[in-house]
């Protein structure tokens, strides 16, 4: 802990704390301005996530779907090229060894946690025989200093970390002294709540790491700061001025949800409650009408910017600036229409674009007669329904067979003065 502390306040203006209620976190020893980068780190390991057409269709290192080819020896991990395959080559050396053993039937059950488990311990084991370099910032004891919540997690699911840590031994093959299965649970209950979801820029997911420092980062529904990914860097930005000896705070979940929302997620995957500025004032009027506007219905009156709640006598919902009631039976045959809607337009997704975009307009024009405007999931339609639109697009240009030149020499002629 200290050569960590030292680090991290030498090189990056951060201190590490520990708090009653929260455990470890960090604090700044400077001041942050918006944009600016507090900390970043690579993963201590990392693995692409399955892709649901190809289950092994991304680089093992960048993330790419691009120019694939599979390990000849091991038939499990692809790489785009020599560049990625060589910078992996320390861990995938010892990997491949282990992976070229496994039955062709089991492969199937090498998902993406499972393996980020295997390279764990080989990492591991590397860093111990001084294969791959170890620092205060990189190595398997900040790992082991993560919290695992098993006390908290249920028997099913223990018993399912329990399966997969065996698997884990079977699959490595080491003597009990080296690695134990007990540990191995743990880890993974640790992976569950400590792991990241490396995502592209348009935060589409596309792998998962472990990166142990930033780990370290505490939870708010009003942070700070916010963690996006450069390929496989992880990297934390100041959204506001952070003042000197402030934690350093990131968002865990969606924060566009009401309270209740907010803190079920919260529970179920991180086993904590949030007592941040927004969640105290659960309850509070200001709350409620957060709430009833995110995750909630629309006046009946177009002209009505009202939001609503719970009638009293159960009949539905009252618009709480005009008072007109929403009786329940209408409210849930527009939800079952919205509802046989969207899997009608999931359908066509895979399919015909056209419809699908179609489909999808059916499904916002039903959110309009339902939904409050600033509702999450009426921006949630509109978001994919321009995503269909743009492939829509796309296909079209293809159908049409668009030569390059040729609309070159278009927006050449549109440039181009006129001579009057």
């Amino acid at each position: 802990m200290e050569e960590l502390q030292k680090a991290l306040n030498d090189g990056r203006s951060l201190t590490v704390s520990t708090l009653p209620d929260k455990g470890r976190c960090l604090f700044t020893s400077r001041h942050f301005s918006p944009g600016e980068v507090i900390i970043s780190q690579e993963p201590y390991v990392a693995v692409p996530n399955k892709n649901s057409n190809d289950s092994s269709s991304r680089c093992e290192w960048c993330f790419s779907t691009r120019n694939l080819k599979k390990c000849s020896a091991c038939q499990v991990v692809w790489y785009c090229g020599s560049t990625c395959q060589k910078t992996d080559w320390k861990l995938h050396r010892l990997e491949c060894k282990v992976l070229s053993k496994v039955e062709k039937g089991r492969i199937k059950s090498l998902t993406p946690s499972i393996r980020l488990m295997v390279k764990l311990y080989l990492r591991r084991k590397l860093q111990v025989e001084q294969v791959i370099a170890m620092t205060s910032t990189d190595n398997y004891g900040l790992v082991e200093a993560l919290v695992s919540h098993m006390s908290e997690i249920d028997e099913n699911q223990l018993v399912l970390y329990a399966q997969m840590a065996n698997l884990v031994s079977l699959i490595l093959q080491w003597p009990e002294a080296e690695i134990n299965i007990k540990d191995i649970a743990v880890n993974f209950s640790k992976l569950a709540c400590n792991a990241h979801t490396i995502c592209d820029a348009e935060l589409r997911p596309l792998a998962t790491g472990l990166y142990p420092v930033i780990s370290l980062i505490n939870h708010s529904c009003l942070p700070n700061s916010v963690l996006v990914f450069e390929g496989r860097l992880a990297v934390v930005r100041a959204v506001e001025h952070i003042p000197k000896g402030t934690e350093v705070l990131i968002s865990y979940i969606e924060t566009a949800a009401s309270t209740m929302t907010r803190q079920k997620a919260l529970k179920e995957q991180y086993f904590f409650t949030c007592t941040c500025p927004r969640c105290i004032k659960a309850g509070q009027y200001d709350d409620i009408k957060e709430s009833a506007i995110l995750e909630g219905y629309c006046c009946k009156d177009n002209s009505c910017s009202g939001f609503l709640l719970r009638d009293p006598e159960k009949r539905g919902f009252v618009c709480q600036e005009c008072g007109l009631l929403r009786e329940k039976e209408e409210i849930k045959d527009i939800e079952w229409e919205v509802k046989y809607l969207i899997e009608k337009a999931s359908m066509c997704s895979s399919g015909n674009k056209i419809d699908a975009s179609l489909t999808y307009k059916a499904v916002e024009k039903q959110q309009l007669e339902l939904c409050h405007p600033f509702s999450i999931n009426l921006m949630r339609t509109r978001e994919t329904l321009l995503k269909e639109y743009i492939r829509a697009y796309i296909l079209w240009l293809v159908c049409n067979i668009i030569l390059v030149e040729n609309l070159n020499g278009f927006l050449e002629r549109l440039m181009k003065p006129s001579s009057h």
